[in-house]
């Protein structure tokens, strides 16, 4: 089993900058990829980065040369990197251990909240 604890949400003006990290525990040498999810009210859940074991990195557009994700393979840390955001971006960010397309493990979230 698979434990994931996020941190680093908060409240900040649009432009800003907010690094999340998520320590991960438990079984995790199944692990292929993990990411970075986000859900605003109303609205589902969709990821926003991942990161393979081997380090490949995707994102989704709408965040794309302004969000970076990476892993501390030795602190079992997985970090997003949030620059330049935007109020479009205020959502709970959860993050994620894949198993192929399977979501094997979920954070509890944390809260980001950008004003405008």
């Amino acid at each position: 089993q698979v434990q994931l604890v996020e941190s680093g949400g908060g409240l900040v003006q649009a432009g800003g900058s907010l690094r999340l990290s998520c320590t991960v525990s438990g079984i995790i040498f199944s692990i292929d990829a993990m990411g970075w999810y986000r859900q605003a009210p109303g609205k589902q859940r969709d990821v926003v980065a991942l990161i393979t074991s081997g380090g490949a990195t995707n994102y989704a557009d709408s965040v794309k040369g302004r969000f970076t994700i990476s892993r501390d393979n030795v602190k079992n840390t997985v970090y997003l990197q949030m620059n330049s955001l935007k109020a479009e971006d205020t959502a709970v960010y959860h993050c994620a251990a894949r198993r192929g397309a399977f979501v094997a493990a979920w954070g509890q979230g944390t809260q980001v909240t950008v004003s405008s």
